[in-house]
């Protein structure tokens, strides 16, 4: 059963949505950026819909000031309250579960890395984690290099080049960018990101041609549990893209 929730974040009231269900284990969605509970093209509220169809309770909620919910919105840094509130409801509210599984996409994976111990979280996962912005306006190295080697074999990127179709500009900042570039080393959100992970369990889910996951796998040498899904999609909204997230998401929570 699916039922709108009210609950207190530091004097301010978030709103929420808790699918219910009977298992034990219950799955809290934190959202990423300026993004309301439902999800982009309502893909929270469908994944939450189709796991709780299959025993497993779900929370989603809307952080300080986004959607229905009061206060400031202040950015996933400042996070840290609104998660532990919702964790803290979600036990409140569906007594039967026992553990709590984290999950987060872009800057909300970022956030419940940080900050999942405060809420007493117990594992993770986290799909195309933040690591900060490139700065120049292009795309990470790695993605302009698997661009364009990818184009290089298609013949129709060869009559686009020759009839004025691609930007030659651009393009040649991108190849700069890609041949100069070394792979990234201490960025510093991923190094913060690997001592707060330290004896919890997770999982990444990265969509393999979006840039944002290629950025976090360009920095990120710690490796891990990465499953990856064949997709340009950061919202895993590609056909087929929603039920290999909700399978990878079944198998994390089993």
């Amino acid at each position: 059963m699916r039922e709108l929730i009210a609950f207190p974040c530091e004097g301010e009231t978030l709103a929420g949505t808790l699918d219910g269900a009977d298992g034990a284990t219950g799955l809290l969605i934190v959202s990423g950026g300026n993004e309301i509970r439902c999800g982009a093209h309502r893909g929270m509220a469908l994944l939450a819909a189709d796991l709780a169809a299959g025993g497993v309770p779900v929370l989603r909620f809307d952080r300080r000031g986004i959607g229905d919910s009061e206060g400031s919105n202040r950015g996933w840094e400042h996070s840290s309250p609104d998660i532990a509130a919702a964790a803290q409801a979600f036990r409140t509210l569906a007594p039967n579960v026992r553990r709590i599984t984290g999950f987060g996409n872009c800057d909300a994976a970022t956030a419940l890395a940080m900050f999942h111990r405060t809420a007493g979280i117990d594992s993770l996962v986290l799909a195309n984690p933040w690591v900060g912005d490139e700065g120049d306006n292009l795309p990470p190295a790695d993605a302009i290099r698997s661009l364009y080697a990818g184009r290089a074999k298609d013949p129709r990127q060869w009559l686009r080049l020759a009839t004025g179709g691609i930007n030659i500009s651009k393009a040649i900042k991108g190849l700069r960018k890609a041949s100069a570039a070394p792979r990234e080393v201490g960025n510093q959100i991923a190094e913060r990101m690997a001592a707060a992970l330290a004896d919890t369990p997770h999982r990444f889910l990265l969509a393999n041609r979006d840039n944002t996951a290629i950025r976090f796998a360009g920095a990120w040498p710690h490796g891990g549990d990465k499953r990856e899904c064949a997709t340009d999609s950061h919202s895993f909204a590609r056909a087929g893209d929603a039920e290999w997230l909700a399978s990878q998401l079944r198998e994390a929570l089993a």
